[in-house]
């Protein structure tokens, strides 16, 4: 069975956050895919201990550059940036799209923003007086369920 969904990570710097995310993917089905380079080793102790016992059930894909990753990710790839024109609950997700989230301090650089159409560009709106970004993990979780509930994916 295909995921109804995917995340990617670029170059994530948090092993916490991996692991907190890889818990969503176990518990929603979605594919994780990180793109290298990463400071940390993916059996970290932080990553397993946010993971809990969900990242035996996480269905992780690692690859060496964005390149290698877009390949194998095709044209289904919606990037999450506060740079982004369109909210993400205005994006017409399709069966099989991944969403790609940068990394905690910088998100993505300008090669890889470029290379995603800036049509596919998201952003989480922040309507409060605080709001500059939410937590990766977060962020992720909030993308992920608005996809999967578009594509009817949830019961």
């Amino acid at each position: 069975m295909t995921a109804p969904a995917a995340i990617a990570l670029y170059s994530p710097r948090i092993a916490r956050n991996v692991g907190a995310i890889g818990r969503v993917c176990a518990a929603t089905g979605a594919v994780l895919h990180v793109i290298r380079p990463i400071p940390f080793q993916l059996d970290d102790k932080a990553l397993r201990r946010a993971g809990m016992d969900y990242w035996a059930h996480v269905d992780l894909r690692v690859h060496d550059s964005f390149a290698e990753f877009a390949e194998a990710a095709g044209e289904g790839v919606w990037l999450f940036t506060t740079h982004g024109s369109r909210s993400h609950v205005d994006a017409p997700y399709a069966a099989g799209d991944c969403l790609l989230f940068g990394n905690e301090p910088h998100g993505v650089p300008d090669d890889v923003r470029a290379a995603v159409p800036s049509g596919r560009h998201l952003r989480v709106p922040m309507p409060g007086p605080a709001g500059r970004s939410l937590n990766l993990a977060t962020t992720v979780a909030v993308g992920l369920y608005e996809a999967l509930r578009c594509l009817r994916a949830l019961s």
